[in-house]
């Protein structure tokens, strides 16, 4: 009977012990018997910091997508020179078949060559007045750069990707002029589908 109540003696002085905390410091200082080693709440420091970070991080990729967001179609520097992207950075194209004001891309062909919704934003490193919108067949606006409709590439995996330059001979990457740039037929090996 003595024996057990020095045990829970004992183990009632070890849980004070570990629930005592130093109130100016904001950390547990208390030693328990037989360490030497205090208990201090630096694993939930460490914990807290990490997860702050970790969201500070995804703040900012966040507020960085937002803003490529937000600036909508802009330039971008690639190996055909400054071109036309998407919020995104994704490269933008023209199709030679359309005719001003008039996208001839539809059914098979939108799949393969999404069109630019009318509504996308403009970036303040372009000439606005270069831009418009268009109705659609099916009735929906599309985003048209000196009246030609704008698409991107559904095959273009990252942004600066060019795989849809000069497929099929009427699909050409879009310069910072808004006139398209006429150069080497794709030599990439996606099935390109209608165009």
């Amino acid at each position: 009977m003595k024996r057990t109540s020095l045990t829970l003696l004992v183990a009632g002085l070890l849980v004070i012990a570990a629930c005592g905390t130093d109130a100016e410091e904001g950390t547990s200082d208390t030693t328990v018997a037989g360490t030497d080693a205090p208990t201090t709440s630096a694993a939930e420091e460490a914990t807290t910091t990490a997860a702050a970070e970790e969201t500070t991080t995804s703040v900012a990729a966040e507020a960085t997508t937002s803003v490529a967001m937000a600036e909508g179609v802009h330039t971008a520097d690639t190996d055909l020179g400054a071109i036309l992207v998407d919020g995104e950075g994704f490269t933008l194209y023209l199709f030679t078949n359309d005719t001003e004001g008039t996208s001839n891309c539809n059914e098979g062909c939108i799949e393969n060559w999404p069109a630019v919704p009318g509504d996308t934003a403009v970036g303040p490193d372009l000439d606005a007045s270069l831009f418009s919108s268009i109705t659609r067949a099916d009735g929906s606006e599309q985003l048209a750069v000196n009246g030609m409709p704008l698409y991107r590439y559904t095959p273009d995996a990252a942004p600066g990707d060019i795989n849809g330059q000069g497929v099929g001979g009427v699909w050409f990457v879009v310069g910072a002029d808004g006139n398209m740039i006429e150069g080497p037929e794709a030599t990439n090996d996606f099935d390109r589908g209608d165009y």
